[in-house]
């Protein structure tokens, strides 16, 4: 799958992570990461459980999926969001997916996943990703845009969605 033929509405465009992006991505996370903010601590010290997870978290996305890809969401040429993308010999999965606070809730998510639909549509091949079984609103949208529960391995929910030749995947209302 080529990231050039993903096609996105409006002003949403994807791009490879550069290097250059690691300050983005590093706020990213820490936004992403709201429980442990509300934690009664030391702000230095919660800072450095936010820094040590984002470290961890990039280390075993590279030693669990070696071949996955890093890409930028950028709504109007500027970052909003990211996504890992593993394309597997069977599947394509969406590793992670993560937007600012600023870019949740206004369908930039759903746009993402969509594309990433349509290209695996273009390829018959099966699209992936998990989601922790608390994240009610992700896992709604995601059975809304035809994803089934494929496997339970608490407390994350493996769910997969199959590419029909008869389906328009960006026509699909939620």
């Amino acid at each position: 799958m080529n990231y050039k033929n993903i096609n996105l509405p409006g002003n949403l465009a994807i791009r490879p992570a550069r290097p250059s992006d690691r300050v983005f991505l590093e706020h990213l996370h820490q936004s992403t990461r709201e429980d442990l903010q509300a934690i009664e601590a030391d702000a230095e010290f919660i800072q450095s459980i936010i820094d040590m997870q984002y470290r961890a978290q990039t280390q075993g996305y590279q030693s669990q999926f070696p071949n996955a890809m890093s890409f930028i969401i950028e709504y109007q040429q500027q970052s909003v969001g990211r996504s890992v993308l593993d394309f597997g010999p069977n599947e394509i999965r969406v590793v992670d997916i993560a937007l600012i606070p600023a870019a949740r809730g206004q369908g930039f998510g759903e746009a993402v996943i969509r594309a990433f639909m349509l290209a695996a549509q273009q390829v018959m091949t099966p699209l992936t990703l998990s989601v922790t079984e608390q994240n009610l609103v992700a896992r709604q949208l995601y059975s809304r845009m035809g994803f089934q529960v494929e496997e339970i391995a608490r407390p994350y929910i493996r769910m997969i969605w199959y590419p029909s030749s008869s389906v328009d995947v960006m026509s699909m209302s939620v």
